[in-house]
């Protein structure tokens, strides 16, 4: 049977997961902003659970109507069936969104979808399921614009950007999704060398090295599905053990990090050690305006420091002009990718970039900006601003 899915995204990476979607199977996929609405069977749903390296999470839609107050929300809830999904002794936990919604309070919408649910199993069993705002069984997802309520069950559960592994964290890390997302912007392709000069916890080498290997990024976790009344554990395992299948064995890869902190790279060996990854990347201890390039050309990705991750604006008027000098120094043949929310780093690093792309770090608007390093060609250019 076909249903209506909507899985979510960092904004910018819309067409990236609209090619995630349709490589699952997907149907009549239709971009928005943050997401993609599509139609398929639960096997296309489970798939792109388990290989979409780009979506945040994948909403089953099971209800929706028009309203003008919340009492219609409610009644649109409580004859939503519930029962057919899952059972009382289940915990939920209630999460709506809004755009433009005329009603004053989005809390007491929530308690009202809340209340509904647990009155509908009170009619049908005689008792309800339980609130648990942590590690719910079944999470209910609320979204209302100007005038219509739609209701969703969450098929993921934990973020898909939570592969399963990650612990150790540094300031500022990028999501997983936007790191695989900026390295398939990139044009990186295993093979390729690849090298982030401040790894940071090691975001874009994690995301690089599965790639590599050829690991799907739901291979090694949970997912709120499974514990729905209808789940495929077979068809479900059948995927899960393909997938497993093609695996490679953790092997040294063309993929290279380093940081300046050596809690950073610390933190990147611990992280990469967990997701038995660490054979597969060069990880060193070194500033990024000493750094030497480790091949000829390749793909170099970085989330350089920023904002609140450094202590003033004159460190970092100091600093981009610096980088971008060791960039034309030591990186002839290979092509940057920056990305920032600070508008003045093209300006700042005397270099001009061929080509800008906004991205959403959550809900901090930033540019990916690719800057090609032909030999000779940007000396003595200046950039012209992000915008």
């Amino acid at each position: 049977m076909v249903e209506t899915f909507f899985a979510s995204c960092p904004r910018g990476l819309e067409p990236l997961l609209t090619e995630d979607l349709r490589a699952a199977g997907a149907a009549d996929p239709r971009q928005t902003a943050g997401g993609v609405h599509f139609a398929g069977e639960w096997a296309v749903c489970y798939r792109a659970n388990l290989h979409s390296r780009i979506a945040t999470r994948i909403l089953w839609r099971v209800g929706q109507a028009a309203y003008v107050r919340e009492e219609d929300i409610y009644r649109l809830a409580l004859e939503t069936p519930w029962p057919q999904w899952f059972v009382p002794e289940q915990t939920i936990r209630v999460d709506v969104n809004a755009v433009k919604s005329p009603l004053r309070s989005i809390d007491f919408v929530t308690l009202r979808i809340k209340d509904a649910i647990c009155d509908r199993f009170r009619r049908d069993f005689g008792r309800r399921p339980s609130v648990d705002t942590r590690q719910p069984d079944v999470r209910v997802q609320g979204f209302i614009n100007s005038d219509q309520c739609t209701l969703y069950l969450d098929t993921s559960g934990a973020p898909l950007y939570q592969r399963g592994f990650r612990q150790k964290t540094v300031d500022a890390p990028l999501k997983e999704n936007l790191a695989a997302g900026i390295l398939r912007l990139s044009g990186w392709q295993p093979g390729m060398a690849l090298l982030d000069p401040m790894c940071g916890s090691g975001t874009f080498l994690l995301e690089a090295a599965q790639v590599a290997l050829a690991r799907a990024p739901g291979a090694r976790r949970d997912f709120a599905f499974e514990n729905l009344r209808d789940f495929d554990r077979a068809t479900w395992q059948g995927m899960l053990d393909a997938a497993r299948a093609t695996e490679k064995p953790a092997a040294p890869a063309t993929i290279f990090g380093s940081d300046r902190s050596p809690v950073a790279v610390r933190s990147a060996l611990a992280n990469l050690d967990r997701a038995g990854l660490l054979p597969a990347v060069s990880l060193a201890s070194g500033d990024v305006l000493e750094v030497a390039a480790p091949a000829t050309q390749g793909i170099m990705v970085s989330n350089p420091p920023y904002g609140e991750r450094v202590s003033s604006d004159d460190e970092l008027a100091a600093f981009y002009p610096l980088l971008g000098h060791a960039l034309k120094r030591r990186f002839a043949g290979w092509n940057c990718y920056l990305i920032s929310a600070d508008t003045r780093l093209p300006k700042l690093v005397r270099l001009t970039p061929s080509k800008k792309t906004p991205l959403f770090n959550g809900a901090l608007e930033c540019r990916l900006y690719e800057f090609r390093m032909v030999a000779g060609s940007n000396r003595g250019k200046t950039g012209q601003g992000s915008d």
